[in-house]
């Protein structure tokens, strides 16, 4: 096939997996593979961008022939500028010091040792050519941090790539960057909504629950938890330590409801709106509690590790409570939110605001009682309250002092 065919088939093909946002690793594979077959003498390729993720700063991709393709995530302070194997790479070099669209290196002796270290070592295990190539995705792309693609490809055959292969990956490199840009886009999205939103709410609106004013009725347990004193602390502390305590804390809880098969649904100033929806027909009132047991520990925890450090600390208090609701979207029509509504969700409130009177970490319901089966042995009860916004007095309960020692082991 000549290269001019083999140019046109990957750009047909690289189109198609941008329309059906095919795995990053999963294309780069097929691509090379392809040009392989089609007599390009590739040894190594890599890809490279970043990303818009709220942990991650870039993903790459790298494919060494038979070996197959690997995806690798970057932290933030790896792709940072005090990081010397980043600052001293080809790439950065490219994006920071050339402000080029191309670096070419003949790796046969006729290039710079030293120049950059990485090439050095490709040198050493056989490389005889390097092309990288930057791919700007343009000044118009929504994803204002996402600017755009990265590539390096290389050969081990004597001599290096011949100049019509050079040109066809420099004409390939756009399709290529084309289709990545597709398949991020769909991740990031995913990524986003899954974040602020939550996993499942995120996947309901991707899958298209996003009329205004559309919503199911559901039965779940109700989480809500707030910090002890976090108004008093929120007069005085800086904003910057304020920010600190309040990731920490909801760190430390967010995780706990995640691992027990809760929903954060919303975070309201320091407080946190969470479900455990219904499983196999029963709510899952059991998981809930250990839920609670294990974030009012990490918040133990964290307060011992803060205060060591002379950090601001706090505690945690929660209340559960089961009852019906709408999930769904509410909202004005150019501003939805994807939530649950309805009088279990006040409910839940009011009985968390009687934590600090009662001196509790965790209060549950009447309702959480009567449908908490094996799980109500580690209920007693605190008596019966007014609730505001409740018509009739209400029976509370509280875990017992041993089940506040461990999780329930059933």
């Amino acid at each position: 096939m000549s290269l001019a065919a083999l140019e046109r088939e990957l750009t047909r093909w690289l189109i198609r997996c941008g329309l059906e946002a095919c795995d990053e690793a999963v294309m780069l594979e097929g691509f090379c593979d392809r040009l392989v077959s089609g007599g390009v003498p590739l040894w190594r390729v890599a890809t490279g961008g970043k990303l818009l993720h709220p942990l991650l700063d870039a993903r790459g991709c790298r494919w060494l022939r038979g070996q197959g393709c690997v995806k690798e995530d970057y932290a933030r302070e790896e792709v940072a500028d005090d990081n010397e194997d980043w600052v001293r790479s080809p790439f950065y070099h490219l994006l920071h010091r050339l402000n080029a669209a191309e670096l070419h290196r003949p790796l046969d002796g006729s290039h710079r040792r030293d120049e950059f270290p990485l090439l050095d070592r490709f040198q050493d295990e056989g490389s005889t050519d390097y092309l990288a190539l930057t791919i700007d995705y343009g000044r118009d792309a929504r994803q204002t941090q996402v600017r755009g693609m990265l590539c390096s490809f290389q050969t081990d055959r004597a001599g290096g790539f011949s100049d019509p292969e050079l040109e066809l990956l420099r004409q390939l490199s756009q399709p290529l960057a084309m289709a990545y840009q597709a398949v991020d886009a769909v991740e990031t999205a995913m990524t986003l909504v899954t974040t602020y939103l939550g996993a499942d709410a995120g996947r309901r609106v991707l899958d298209g629950a996003i009329a205004r004013g559309t919503a199911e009725s559901v039965r779940a347990v109700l989480w809500y938890s707030d910090l002890e004193g976090f108004t008093r602390i929120a007069d005085t502390a800086p904003a910057d330590e304020l920010l600190a305590l309040l990731n920490d804390y909801a760190e430390a809880v967010v995780a706990s409801v995640h691992a027990h098969g809760g929903q954060v649904m919303k975070f309201i100033g320091d407080g946190i709106l969470a479900m455990f929806p219904l499983a196999d027909g029963r709510t899952p009132c059991r998981r809930a509690l250990d839920a609670a047991v294990e974030a009012a520990a990490a918040a133990d925890r964290l307060s011992r590790h803060r205060a060591e450090a002379g950090q601001l600390v706090s505690g945690i208090h929660v209340a559960l409570h089961v009852g019906d609701m709408l999930y769904g979207n509410i909202g004005s029509p150019d501003r939805l939110d994807f939530t649950v509504v309805g009088p279990a969700v006040n409910e839940v409130a009011r009985i968390e605001a009687l934590c600090r009177s009662l001196e509790q970490q965790v209060i549950v319901s009447a309702a959480f009682a009567r449908d908490a089966g094996p799980a109500r042995t580690r209920l007693v009860s605190l008596g019966r309250f007014a609730l505001k916004g409740v018509h009739r007095p209400e029976e509370l309960f509280t875990l017992d002092s041993e089940a506040r020692l461990a999780l329930d082991p059933g």
